[in-house]
């Protein structure tokens, strides 16, 4: 039985079928199917939620009154880059902008920041500090960013989950930076436009140890190549670190060698961001 009091989310991934299909060969997850599960688990009894891969051909996309059938609209990261030309990641900058002009409200990891940004105007550009990987430390609350509700409940101060290359550089006409470390200078961005808001961060709480040792799998030769690790063994020792630990949260002794703090340990605390968007833009503003 559906229930009405509970919202509707069209979660929209934007990888490629490859992309998705390479992950999926070294044992992580699809970035859809993490934000299903995270979204449930932060939403209410009864949260729904639909699925659409637009860099698919022929993905079929709603539009108009179709978008407003959903309650929120949620991006996944993904391994794209905003200013590639790629016809896929035109058109789902064009459908940012349908969305915001349908007045729905949207957030996102990584990815979505930086398309939220383009979408309304701003810039995006690869970052000159290079690759941040694994954990972005200190991640620092701006003044706008501790008076604001996506981070209520939130230290001012905090880790989280990453990988990204490119960053947001310009900010568009009516979008706020909330945070920023000293590796990415926007680390977290309200862009209001068209009369709709989207809650965008560049980290990314729909990880865990496990995905991230996933990933890591995945860009294992980049992350030597970019001097992460010094080979292959070094990558795959911290790998298994990280599935160790995953596997045992009671391991102090590899938490401690890593530096791994609450922020990314605690999924309760790690998803406070998506918890606030859900309480704070999505249900006082449901359409049904």
């Amino acid at each position: 039985m559906t229930n009405n009091n509970a919202p509707r989310f069209l979660v929209i991934d934007g990888y490629t079928r490859a992309a998705r299909e390479e992950l999926q060969s070294g044992g992580a997850s699809v970035a859809a199917d993490l934000y299903v599960g995270m979204l449930e688990r932060c939403g209410s009894a009864g949260t729904e939620c639909d699925v659409i891969f637009p860099a698919d051909p022929g993905a079929s996309l709603p539009a108009g009154a179709a978008i407003r059938d959903y309650d929120g609209v949620a991006w996944t990261g993904c391994s794209s880059c905003v200013f590639s030309g790629e016809p896929d990641v035109a058109v789902q900058i064009e459908f940012v902008r349908e969305c915001f002009r349908q007045g729905v409200p949207a957030f996102g990891s990584c990815w979505a920041a930086q398309i939220a940004v383009v979408a309304a105007g701003g810039e995006v550009a690869l970052n000159p500090n290079g690759r941040e990987m694994g954990i972005a430390r200190g991640i620092t609350l701006t003044d706008e960013g501790r008076a604001h509700p996506l981070y209520e409940g939130k230290p001012a101060v905090f880790d989280a989950f990453t990988s990204h290359d490119d960053e947001v550089t310009v900010l568009p006409a009516d979008a706020t930076r909330l945070s920023g470390n000293d590796f990415t200078r926007v680390q977290s961005v309200v862009v209001k436009h068209e009369g709709a808001e989207f809650w965008g961060l560049q980290y990314h709480p729909e990880y865990n140890l496990h995905e991230m040792a996933r990933l890591m799998f995945c860009r294992l030769e980049k992350l030597i190549r970019l001097g992460f690790f010094a080979d292959e063994a070094a990558g795959l020792a911290h790998i298994d670190q990280l599935e160790a630990l995953h596997a045992d949260p009671s391991r102090e002794d590899i938490a401690s060698a890593l530096d791994l703090k609450p922020d990314v340990m605690d999924e309760s605390l790690r998803t406070v961001e998506v918890r606030n968007w859900i309480n704070h833009l999505v249900l006082p503003n449901m359409r049904r």
